[in-house]
């Protein structure tokens, strides 16, 4: 079995929303496929995937660096000898010829964006989800459980009030949500409390209330809104500082006795292992949004999550970022804490497949080969442009 072309385009995401520090209406996706010569039904076996949400499109590191380094391996040198199909790892380490370690970044998602497409590719020669081919390949054992799951909102909407809040969220938990996440640090400290306080009126128990303030706040901020919210006993909250200021992390840790999240941002296993060394994350409490959507896909993803059980932290803390099918599968596969959902934004990509069924906040791993992204329509448009 060998590649014999991949595709690849960017996607405007249909998001006119903003977080603390970002407007997302001109961010865009980058999705692509990798199609082979294996014949599956009359048709060329194909592995889709995108790069996760939230950033830019890597078209140009793709096109210029990544894919013709694929394309021009010989095609033995990516397969797996057992199977004699193409190892997710081994193509991952020929997109990577050349570059130097360290200053992750954008590379890393273009890099998962392969990665991944070499799991749906494999699933979909199993003909079976992809949550299961991960499960197989990491020793692991999967029966379509039902997984956590929590709808991500909130966002700042321009003009938007606790009213609005309130109707986005009881929206959601109309849909089967019971946990949700909601923006903070894009307002005064007392907005934010009141837009907390609308949310709770909904989500009830802090508990079922996560905040994420996306990296917006110093020290002394990152403390006092801490403070100010530790009475609602949160869920957990997110990335209060720069995710690389692991010093931030440890003094609010040591300043604020609930859940702490953080980990979007790290796109390495080294990343994860100077987090659990010198942030001062706390084993059983607080949790890990590492996403193997932005950090070389599911093989390095692995990785880090070997790094936190060295360590002492269990893999029921990790909660994916991402808020789509990849992440979903990822969790069940891997056995994770939780599933991340983006039910009403960041389309085409959040969310689920069309008609997915949520109940007391569980869902359960849909039966279609691969990832799924055909029965999600609105993105299988965007595959089918790619002009397989």
């Amino acid at each position: 079995m060998k590649i014999v072309k991949i595709l690849e385009q960017p996607v405007r995401l249909k998001s006119n929303i903003s977080n603390s520090l970002v407007n997302f209406s001109t961010h865009t996706v980058s999705v692509l496929a990798v199609v082979t010569d294996k014949i599956i039904n009359g048709k060329p076996a194909t592995g889709l995937a995108f790069n996760s949400i939230g950033r830019f499109d890597q078209s140009g590191i793709l096109r210029n660096r990544m894919i013709p380094r694929l394309l021009s391996a010989k095609p033995d040198s990516l397969l797996n000898p057992e199977t004699e199909r193409l190892c997710p790892a081994k193509v991952l380490k020929c997109a990577m010829q050349n570059e130097k370690p360290g200053g992750h970044g954008d590379r890393a998602h273009a890099a998962s964006a392969l990665e991944i497409a070499i799991w749906d590719l494999n699933a979909k020669i199993e003909d079976e989800p992809a949550a299961i081919t991960i499960a197989r390949s990491f020793g692991r054992r999967l029966e379509i459980p039902k997984i956590s799951v929590y709808a991500a909102g909130g966002y700042y909407y321009e003009g938007q009030h606790a009213q609005a809040l309130q109707d986005e969220l009881k929206g959601y938990q109309d849909n089967g949500f019971t946990m949700f996440k909601m923006k903070i640090g894009g307002a005064s400290m007392a907005e934010d409390i009141q837009r907390i306080e609308s949310a709770l009126s909904i989500a009830g128990a802090g508990t079922n209330l996560a905040v994420d303030a996306n990296g917006r706040f110093g020290l002394d901020q990152a403390i006092e809104y801490g403070q100010a919210m530790q009475p609602y006993a949160l869920r957990w909250y997110e990335e209060a500082g720069d995710p690389l200021d692991y010093d931030l992390n440890r003094q609010l840790a040591d300043a604020y006795t609930g859940p702490l999240a953080t980990g979007e941002n790290l796109f390495s296993r080294q990343d994860v292992k100077n987090l659990v060394m010198y942030a001062g994350m706390r084993p059983s409490l607080d949790i890990f949004q590492m996403d193997p959507g932005l950090s070389y896909g599911i093989t390095e993803y692995a990785a880090m999550l070997t790094e936190l059980k060295k360590n002492g932290y269990d893999r029921t803390f990790a909660y994916p970022h991402g808020g789509q099918l990849m992440g979903f599968h990822v969790v069940a596969g891997l056995g994770l804490g939780g599933c991340e959902v983006y039910p009403g934004v960041f389309q085409p990509m959040g969310g689920f497949q069309d008609g997915a069924v949520i109940e007391n906040g569980m869902a359960t791993i849909p039966d279609t080969p691969g990832f799924g992204f055909e029965r999600k329509a609105n993105l299988a448009v965007q595959f089918a442009e790619l002009g397989q």
